[in-house]
């Protein structure tokens, strides 16, 4: 399957669990395209719709310029092209997002793994090329990255959508907005409350199920959810498949199992990072390290008996139906 939309979203979106409920009275939805996928938002029908377009069209301009591999002149591409082992200065955002994306390879001990661009390519997803390096290859400072080996490279698009979303957010109330519940490429947000006073809802999609079919109904509140999955993202193989999810410690592609990771996080750059890890930790060890560290997750898969679930870190408390 070749891969030919634009933007860094595009060869690491995942599944498309999450799904904004319809909108109600007193509410009106916006929307449009955003790094290969959509973005929808629910709004009050007072809401300053235009201002909240405005405000998304220069976050993804930005997040774009900065961290999309597709981009020949944005900044990660120039500093992936670079040989040198020198610092290369960068702008503040992708100095962030960079520092947290080894953060988080630290944390879920190398599961998330922001230099694993060149072995998604050779499976058929992503457009990153150059050689193996490891996380503790590269340095980062409040403004500049630099290699510790020729042929480092960065991928960030298993965390740069969600850190999309929270400048989103954090941008709305001056942008005259003060309640809103976004949804950017299957990851969400809100902020403030539904018109009728009541939390925004959304809903999570049943992986055996056809779009559209909702497994739960999440009250997330001031929470980030984000989802990772294997079922809409494949090559073709033969009678087989292989996900565009790649383990980084085996550099093969995850297995099956499970076939969706939804996370609620207190930001959605931590959510997308961590659904992602979850995933390609599979089943069994994913939902105890998620047990452990107190991550609330759902983690759904499939046999032949039909969809089964495991909530972890108290994910219950956030379903209402």
């Amino acid at each position: 399957m070749r891969m030919n939309r634009r933007n860094f979203l595009a060869a690491c979106a995942g599944a498309m669990a999450t799904t904004v409920r319809p909108a109600f009275a007193g509410t009106v939805a916006v929307g449009g395209a955003a790094f290969g996928s959509t973005w929808r938002a629910a709004l009050p029908d007072h809401a300053r719709s235009e201002a909240v377009r405005k405000l998304v069209a220069e976050v993804v301009r930005d997040i774009n310029q900065a961290m999309s591999p597709y981009l020949a002149q944005s900044e990660l591409s120039v500093f992936n092209r670079t040989d040198t082992l020198d610092w290369h200065s960068c702008s503040a955002s992708l100095a962030q997002v960079s520092m947290q994306a080894l953060k988080m390879s630290r944390y879920t001990g190398g599961a998330f793994d922001p230099t694993v661009g060149p072995v998604v390519n050779r499976f058929g997803f992503g457009p990153i090329r150059g050689g193996r390096a490891r996380p503790q290859d590269l340095s980062v400072s409040a403004n500049g990255l630099r290699k510790r080996t020729v042929g480092l490279t960065l991928d960030l698009c298993g965390i740069a959508k969600g850190y999309a979303l929270d400048r989103i957010i954090e941008g709305l109330p001056s942008a005259g907005v003060e309640a809103a519940l976004i949804e950017l490429g299957g990851e969400i947000r809100t902020l403030g409350h539904h018109p009728d006073g009541r939390s925004w809802q959304v809903g999570i999609e049943r992986p055996d199920a056809a779009p559209g079919r909702m497994a739960h109904i999440v009250a997330q509140g001031q929470m980030a959810l984000a989802t990772s999955g294997t079922g809409r993202q494949y090559v073709r193989l033969g009678q087989g498949g292989v996900s565009h999810l790649i383990d980084p410690r085996t550099a093969r592609p995850v297995d099956a199992m499970p076939a969706s990771v939804s996370v609620l996080a207190d930001t959605a750059m931590r959510a997308d990072g961590l659904a992602t890890a979850l995933m390609v930790m599979g089943m069994d060890r994913g939902a105890a390290f998620a047990e452990v560290h107190a991550i609330p997750a759902l983690f759904a898969w499939l046999d032949r008996d039909g969809s089964h679930e495991i909530m972890t870190g108290g994910f219950d408390a956030y379903v209402s139906a």
